[in-house]
């Protein structure tokens, strides 16, 4: 099984969430996991040349994702230097799977069927975007 979340980079909270079998491609998977509000679409380069989904879902959105910058031996440095700049916004987004995996211990599937582990997922999900919000909520 594998997770796709959707993530606002700014307050870190989980708009989308999608659960595939694990031999899905991340890029199928991109439609659902914008909702069409986006300015900018971080991605890795899993999600390399899917632009035309990027403006159909999210016409305002701009696309971030990380292109490649080794080929055919030859290493373009500034390239390179761009998706490090962007892995640097990437990484932050990256704080929900740390949340999901090691706060609420989902490393490992539990169940048989992708249904009940997606449902987990689910839960999961809304309980990391809880523990991330804690202090928002407190304050109220």
């Amino acid at each position: 099984m594998k997770a796709h979340i959707g993530v606002d980079s700014r307050t870190k909270i989980i708009h989308a969430v999608v659960a595939t079998a694990a031999n899905v491609a991340d890029s199928q998977v991109l439609a659902d996991l914008l909702h069409g509000e986006e300015t900018r679409v971080w991605g890795d380069q899993a999600y390399r040349g899917q632009t035309d989904v990027i403006k159909a879902q999210a016409p305002n959105a701009l696309d971030f994702t990380n292109q490649r910058y080794h080929h055919r031996g030859l290493v373009d440095q500034a390239e390179r230097a761009r998706n490090r700049t962007k892995s640097k916004v990437r990484s932050k987004v990256e704080h929900a799977f740390h949340v999901i995996k090691r706060l609420f211990g989902f490393v490992m599937v539990r169940y048989r069927g992708l249904d009940k582990n997606a449902h987990r997922l689910f839960v999961t999900c809304a309980l990391a975007n809880l523990f991330v919000a804690r202090r928002h909520l407190l304050r109220a």
